[in-house]
């Protein structure tokens, strides 16, 4: 049974309520984030966690909310940051078509905010910990040859980049930093955002993609993995 803590940014429902339930099913303690004050499935299951399961509340789009949620939990550290953000809008829109209000909200919750998040809570992470961000096998540019859910695409790449890039400047000013970082491609899962006519199942994606993660531990250096543990072509 793990001792691992995990700080877990979106899970109140989806892959995020999964990973959650499946990390306390391996042991380990959780602080997790939902947006609203509202009970969700992830209050049922703090009934049954034994204790090892915190809720806290974080809009990623809001700054300031994440930066009060940094001082709420300045004086703890975790073993895993893992950011689970994303939103979509219909497969068929273009960038000929998309709203720019549309198309700057996707990119706000799926890029943007996601890395603001991995600045501000990084440092709450163990000096040889994991910091993983929910990316997508859509955000691939190599592996992206049939087109659809363009939009959608284009803020997971934009993430990956920014993901990139924070790895590139923090290895350049923090030598030796030993630190995992993740891009986590869960692959197309039955959820609200996958649909229903998905590929794989919660139960067939998540467990792989926490054993990928764990696996990586003391791995330092940036990542981009699917839930089976094989690397994704950027």
């Amino acid at each position: 049974m793990s001792t691992k803590t995990v700080l877990l940014i979106g899970a109140s429902r989806g892959l995020g309520h999964a990973i959650a339930a499946e990390y306390l099913d391996r042991g380990a303690h959780v602080v997790a984030t939902v947006r609203s004050s509202a009970r969700t499935a992830l209050h049922e299951l703090q009934d049954t966690a034994d204790g090892r399961l915190e809720i806290e509340h974080v809009d990623i789009t809001e700054p300031e909310q994440v930066q009060a949620l940094h001082d709420r939990l300045d004086a703890r550290r975790f073993d895993l940051l893992f950011v689970n953000a994303g939103i979509t809008n219909p497969q068929e829109e273009t960038s000929a078509d998309v709203s720019t209000e549309d198309f700057a909200r996707l990119m706000v919750t799926n890029a943007l905010s996601p890395m603001r998040v991995v600045e501000t809570l990084g440092e709450l992470v163990d000096p040889h910990g994991t910091v993983a961000i929910m990316s997508s096998g859509q955000g691939s540019i190599a592996n992206n040859e049939r087109g659809g859910f363009e939009i959608y695409r284009a803020s997971k790449s934009a993430l990956n980049q920014l993901m990139r890039s924070y790895a590139a400047r923090h290895a350049a000013r923090h030598a030796g930093d030993s630190r995992t970082l993740l891009l986590m491609a869960p692959g197309w899962v039955q959820t609200d955002l996958g649909g229903p006519n998905a590929r794989l199942t919660i139960g067939e994606s998540i467990p792989g993609l926490v054993t990928t993660i764990d696996a990586q531990h003391g791995r330092a250096g940036l990542q981009y993995l699917d839930y089976r543990g094989e690397t994704v072509a950027w």
